[in-house]
């Protein structure tokens, strides 16, 4: 699909770099000061003023007098909080970094926690930046991998479909029509029956040729393919309108491709488990790109936790730059957005 290279050079190693600088900026300043250090010193201020003041004119008696114990017992609260607040200080990028790290996603990236704090507390959240970095290209580039081979194999299995089994069908359909001619009349009510059911598969095996390799898309482009998408969902109770408006800036192939999996996608999910009658397609310029939009007022979301159908929408955005949301729709419902940068997605 052409995205594994513009993944791997376009996007890692400027993050990586942007890192690698901050962790620099960051050692050469004033917070490159080390936590032990800040605790050391912090400390041996602390045992020094103590040494002195025991050397001076300060003395323990026994019993301990009131007078010496306030001292004692003011100098080791000082000593307490003075550890206190520069361990407070010096542990909250940690934190920043525990919490960046439990809430990590490849599927939503871009979210980095800030290099700050100590110097080795700067190189954990660099290394840390860098790794999710990597991690995240890496993925991309085994994602854009794995639905090329899909598309690859939903082109071949399409192919087989209607060259092999459609034309199968065909022949068996011609053949029970000559049989029909000949049958005598008692026979011809079965034979007809087997004529319908014949019929019948051969129009559900060219759909799902269709669905697997969206010839339309190719043929007419994404507006087309979007209307006769629609078009086949709407059926069994489900009226499913079709906007395409406005002046749609040229998409890749590969955006292209993407928008229309997405729709497909996302009206299957709206079949199948949004019990809703009415559903909206809509694809539109977009201040940075395009939006498509797909509308539904079934039940909603829910708590229910994404499915697979949902991780490969968000897959597939991911290799062209494009940002999917999913929210619950005005009047109840859900919304699925996608926006193509133009930066990412267009020519």
């Amino acid at each position: 699909m052409g995205v594994v290279t513009d993944i791997r050079s376009g996007r890692s190693p400027e993050r990586v770099d942007g890192a690698v600088h901050c962790v620099k900026a960051g050692r050469s300043g004033s917070a490159s000061v080390s936590l032990f250090w800040r605790i050391f010193s912090l400390n041996a201020a602390g045992l020094v003023v103590a040494t002195a003041l025991l050397l001076g004119p300060v003395t323990v008696s026994t019993p301990v007098l009131v007078g010496e114990a306030l001292v004692l017992l003011g100098g080791l609260v000082l000593l307490l909080a003075g550890n206190a607040l520069v361990l407070r200080f010096g542990l909250v990028p940690l934190q920043r970094l525990d919490r960046a790290m439990a809430t990590a996603d490849l599927l939503r990236p871009g979210s980095r926690p800030v290099v700050s704090g100590p110097a080795e507390t700067a190189g954990l959240i660099t290394t840390y930046n860098t790794m999710l970095d990597r991690l995240e290209a890496e993925r991309a580039a085994g994602t854009a991998r794995a639905l090329s081979a899909q598309e690859s194999e939903r082109h071949r299995i399409a192919r087989e479909l209607h060259d092999e089994v459609g034309q199968t069908l065909t022949a068996v359909l011609l053949q029970l029509k000559r049989v029909a001619d000949r049958a005598p009349e008692d026979l011809r009510e079965e034979v007809g029956q087997a004529q319908e059911a014949t019929r019948a598969g051969l129009d559900e095996i060219r759909r799902i040729a269709r669905r697997l390799r969206p010839g339309v898309l190719e043929e007419l482009g994404l507006a087309s393919a979007l209307r006769s998408l629609a078009g086949e969902f709407t059926t069994h109770g489900l009226t499913v309108r079709p906007h395409v408006t406005g002046e749609l800036p040229d998409l890749t192939p590969e955006a292209e491709l993407v928008v229309y999996r997405v729709a497909q996608e996302g009206l299957t999910n709206t079949a199948r488990h949004a019990t809703a009658d009415q559903a909206e397609l809509r694809l539109q310029p977009d201040p940075d790109g395009v939006e498509l939009l797909v509308r539904d007022n079934g039940t909603g979301l829910g708590d229910a936790p994404e499915g697979a159908g949902i991780t490969g929408m968000r897959e597939r955005a991911l290799l062209i730059g494009a940002t999917l949301t999913l929210e619950p729709a005005r009047g109840g419902g859900t919304d699925v957005r996608l926006r193509v940068p133009v930066t990412e997605g267009l020519r």
